[in-house]
C-alpha cells in the first residue's frame, strides 16, 4: 500500500495530478535515463569517438520495456545509485554495441541528464496550467473590473475597490511567474556530461570532448553549459524556488478566497459539486476545499525550496549526500505546483461572485471607507490637517451613535457651508472613490497574453 500523499490512491490527486506523477515515475525516470545513454552514443558517434553503426544500435536495442526492474531495484539498493544496474542491463541487451554504453561517463552525467529532461516535460505541463489559471483570472478581471467592493488592510475596511482590481493584482503576480517560466529554460535545463571530475579527461583532453557535449545538447533540447556542474546546482534550485513562488500566489489567492467565502463574508463562493466541501456532521457546510489544497501546496512548496537551497552547498567536484535531497525535492515540488494550478484552475473557473453582497458588506461601516475622500475634499478650502480634524469627529461620532458617515456630516456646519448635501452625498458614496482602479485592472487585463483570455 502506498504511504504519502504523492502515490496514495486517496490524496495523491490532491497533491499531485496524473500528467504530472506520469513525467516522474519510475518508469519514465528509466526512460529518460536511457535517452540520455542513447543521445550520449549519437552524439559521441557524430563527433568520431565511437562507430555510428555502434550508436545506432545503442539507439535501437535499448528499450525500456526490456528492463528488468525487480533486479534494477535490488542492485541500485546495492550500489547505491540506479545507473550502474542500468548500465549493465543496457549493455547486455545492445550485443556488440554495448561496449560503447555510457563512454566516457559518470553515473551524475545520466541521472542529472535525465532529470532535466523530466523538469523539461514538467515545465511544459506547468506553462500549460499556468496559463489556464491565467486565462480564469482573465475572464473575472473582464466582468467585475467596475464591481465595487470592500477594500481592507490589516482585515479592516479601509477604501473601496472593485472585485476586478482584486483579480487583476493575482493575475499580474501569475503574468510575472510566466515571463520568469520562460527565462528559468533558457538559464537551468542544461545536459550534464563531464566525467568523474567534471573535466571530461576520460575523452583524452581533445576539442572534442567539448564538441560532443554541445552535440549531446542539441540531440536532447537542453542548454549547453560552459562548464561541468555537477556542484553548482542553482539551475534547478531556480526552478523549484520558482514553482514555490508561484504555489505562494497560488497560496494568496487561496487566503483570500477563504476569507471571502466565509459566513460572515459571503462574497464569493467556491463552485458547486455534490458533496464537495460537505462535512460529515454539519450538512449546512461547503468548505472551500480547492482553496485549502492551494494553501497546504504552498506551504509544502516552501519547505521543498529551502530543502534546494540546503542542497546547493556541496562538497568539492562531487557531493557527499546533499545531492540525494534532490531526488525528493525535485519530483514533489512539480507534484505540489501542478495539484495546485489543477485547484486554482477549477475554483476560479467556477468562482461564484456575489456583488449584492459585497455591496451590502461595503456599507457595514456607514460610509466610514470613504472617510478619506470627504476628507480630501474639504482639503483643498480648509487645509489637509483640519479637514482631516473634522472627518475624524465625524468618524468617532458615527461609531459611537450608530449612524451613517453621510448623516453626522450633514449637521457640521463646515462641512455643509464648503461642500453642500449633494457634494456630500456623492464623496460618501463608495462607487464614486475608486481611483485609477478599474484602469489598472484592464491595464494588468491587456498585458495577458494566454489562449482563451
Amino acid at each position: 500500500m502506498a504511504s504519502t500523499v504523492f502515490d496514495s490512491i486517496l490524496f495523491r490527486d490532491m497533491f499531485g495530478t496524473p500528467q504530472m506523477r506520469a513525467v516522474f515515475d519510475d518508469r519514465a525516470y528509466v526512460a529518460r535515463c536511457i535517452d540520455a545513454e542513447t543521445a550520449l552514443a549519437r552524439a559521441q558517434a557524430r563527433a568520431g569517438l565511437i562507430p555510428e553503426a555502434a550508436a545506432a544500435a545503442i539507439t535501437e536495442q535499448a528499450q525500456v520495456d526490456r528492463i528488468d526492474f525487480d533486479a534494477m531495484r535490488a542492485e541500485t539498493e546495492i550500489v547505491g545509485y540506479p545507473i550502474l544496474p542500468l548500465v549493465r542491463q543496457l549493455s547486455s541487451m545492445c550485443g556488440e554495441a554495448g561496449r560503447y554504453v555510457h563512454w566516457g561517463a559518470t553515473t551524475q552525467d545520466i541521472m542529472d541528464t535525465a532529470t532535466m529532461l523530466q523538469c523539461q516535460q514538467a515545465v511544459a505541463l506547468i506553462e500549460t496550467q499556468l496559463d489556464e489559471v491565467r486565462a480564469a483570472l482573465s475572464s473575472l478581471v473582464a466582468r467585475h473590473a467596475r464591481t465595487v467592493t470592500a477594500g481592507r488592510t490589516h482585515l479592516q475596511h479601509a477604501l473601496p475597490v472593485t472585485f476586478g482590481f482584486r483579480a487583476a493584482v493575482w493575475l499580474s503576480a501569475l503574468n510575472r511567474h510566466a515571463e520568469r517560466l520562460q527565462q528559468a529554460k533558457a538559464r537551468a535545463l542544461m545536459v550534464e556530461f563531464g566525467g568523474a571530475a567534471g573535466t571530461l579527461a576520460s575523452l583524452g583532453g581533445s576539442a572534442d570532448s567539448l564538441k560532443v557535449r554541445a552535440y549531446y545538447a542539441a540531440e536532447l533540447g537542453l542548454q549547453d553549459p560552459s562548464i561541468t556542474w555537477h556542484v553548482a546546482r542553482d539551475g534547478l534550485v531556480e526552478l523549484v524556488s520558482l514553482l514555490a513562488a508561484i504555489g505562494g500566489s497560488l497560496g494568496k489567492i487561496a487566503t483570500d478566497v477563504m476569507l471571502m467565502a466565509s459566513s460572515e463574508f459571503g462574497e464569493v463562493a467556491e463552485p458547486f459539486v455534490e458533496g464537495r466541501g460537505a462535512s460529515s456532521t454539519m450538512p449546512q457546510k461547503r468548505n472551500p476545499i480547492s482553496s485549502e489544497l492551494m494553501l497546504a501546496a504552498a506551504k509544502m512548496l516552501r519547505e521543498r525550496a529551502a530543502l534546494m537551497l540546503d542542497a546547493m552547498i556541496q562538497d568539492f567536484e562531487r557531493a557527499t549526500g546533499p545531492w540525494h535531497l534532490e531526488w525528493s525535492a525535485v519530483p514533489e515540488s512539480f507534484l505540489l505546483a501542478a495539484s495546485s494550478l489543477h485547484q486554482a484552475a477549477f475554483m476560479l473557473r467556477g468562482l461564484s461572485v456575489d456583488e449584492a453582497r459585497m455591496r451590502e458588506n461595503l456599507d457595514l461601516t456607514g460610509g466610514l471607507i470613504v472617510a478619506e475622500a470627504v476628507m480630501m475634499g474639504l482639503a483643498p478650502v480648509l487645509g489637509r490637517q483640519q479637514a482631516h480634524d473634522i472627518v475624524y469627529d465625524a468618524c468617532r461620532g458615527a461609531i459611537e451613535t450608530r449612524r451613517t458617515l453621510y448623516d453626522v456630516l450633514c449637521e457640521n456646519a463646515a462641512a455643509i457651508e464648503h461642500l453642500g448635501q449633494e457634494r456630500l452625498r456623492a464623496l460618501t458614496d463608495p462607487a464614486n472613490y475608486l481611483g485609477v482602479a478599474e484602469q489598472m485592472a484592464l491595464a494588468v487585463l491587456a498585458q495577458t497574453r494566454v489562449p482563451g483570455a
